[in-house]
């Protein structure tokens, strides 16, 4: 499965900046060995259901320790039997595009 997903603190510091709270998320996601991207709105992650679930609760986790109130939106492709499909599903767009 693919799972799209953003965590943010509900406030940001003294600049209104969540940099440093989202920046410990990734961390989680970076370190759980799972194939992953971040791009500026979502980090995407890739694996098995409960490998993936527990390394959001993981990040969320790690954002509520800094904030006492975490927004989540997640959005998820879930698929059996399909592996590799962060970047495979890519590659097949911009074969359509032909480019």
């Amino acid at each position: 499965m693919i799972v799209a997903f953003s965590i943010s603190p509900a406030a940001g510091d003294e600049t209104g900046g969540v940099s440093e709270a989202v920046a410990e998320a990734i961390r989680v996601v970076r370190a759980s060995g799972l194939r992953n991207e971040t791009n500026a709105m979502f980090t995407n992650l890739e694996g098995e259901w409960d490998e993936v679930m527990a390394v959001v609760k993981q990040a969320v986790d790690a954002v509520a320790a800094v904030s006492p109130r975490v927004s989540l939106v997640l959005k998820a492709d879930i698929r059996p039997g399909y592996t590799g499909q962060l970047t495979a599903k890519v590659e097949r767009l911009e074969q359509a595009l032909g480019d």
